[in-house]
């Protein structure tokens, strides 16, 4: 039974949903500028802060619900797809054949690799993120962006204010008497702001480039990377194409299309 709720990831779920609320009752609690603010009939701020909080938890369990991408039927059975779609998934010359994922014995497409946590290949592979106990893909990596620029603006934020509620007191004993669970607030909050900033920073850089976590990690063992030259990216399209598809493009893209063009562009070259 234990062993299928972490599975699940409901464990890891619940203990975000807690840890957030109890950080940010404690700075509600606490004479902080919240509490302040509030004494002082100024609501609009601790309404903001909230509704920021609130939207984090929202984004947190939608990036952590939601199918990453997962590869659910193969590519080539009966009538999947379009015509065209079809032709643009059989290997041409200049394009690396696909592999039959030797776990659940589909096809996959470009870009795809199969996670042994969710038992699935997923379309467009960053990485298996256990804090959101879900793979981050082609469906949800956006939002999953999305939600790590929210977390830090409400972390920062409740940094800022937990350091407006330590109050001076006369012996350290004291000192630590009066702020020691904002003190830990303050801990907490200051560990994920630094996570959360190095983590947001490395995936603006990946998507501006157009790779994933996966592909820069390994991509000397990845068959359509390991032969191009230096650090040559065959999905480059420019640092704004990157950000425009990345962000604004809602649809399944096909890699193949993208990598033949690309490579066939380079051999003209």
């Amino acid at each position: 039974m234990v062993q299928s709720l972490f599975r699940s990831g409901f464990l890891v779920r619940v203990g975000h949903t807690v840890l957030t609320w109890v950080v940010t009752l404690i700075l509600f609690l606490h004479n902080t500028d919240l509490r302040r603010c509030e004494e002082r009939g100024e609501l609009l701020l601790p309404a903001l802060f909230f509704l920021l909080v609130l939207l984090s938890v929202l984004l947190y369990f939608t990036v952590s619900l939601m199918d990453p991408g997962f590869v659910l039927t193969d590519t080539f059975k009966g009538g999947q797809g379009s015509d065209e779609e079809m032709e643009l998934m059989i290997p041409q010359p200049s394009t690396p054949r696909l592999r039959r994922c030797g776990f659940c014995l589909l096809q996959q497409p470009m870009r795809a690799k199969h996670c042994k946590t969710c038992k699935h290949c997923v379309r467009r592979f960053d990485h298996h993120c256990p804090w959101i106990e879900n793979c981050v893909g082609e469906r949800n990596h956006r939002w999953f962006v999305v939600y790590l620029l929210v977390q830090l603006l409400a972390l920062l934020w409740a940094l800022h204010i937990a350091l407006s509620g330590i109050s001076p007191g006369l012996t350290w004993d004291l000192w630590f008497r009066a702020n020691g669970f904002l003190l830990a607030a303050l801990a907490v909050v200051g560990v994920f702001s630094g996570v959360m900033l190095l983590l947001l920073g490395c995936h603006l850089y990946l998507v501006s480039i157009n790779c994933t976590t996966w592909e820069f990690m390994s991509r000397h063992r990845i068959s359509y990377l390991k032969n191009c030259g230096g650090e040559e990216n065959p999905f480059d399209r420019g640092v704004f194409c990157n950000l425009w598809d990345f962000f604004c493009i809602c649809r399944t893209v096909m890699w193949e299309q993208v990598y033949q063009k690309n490579a066939t562009e380079l051999n003209e070259f």
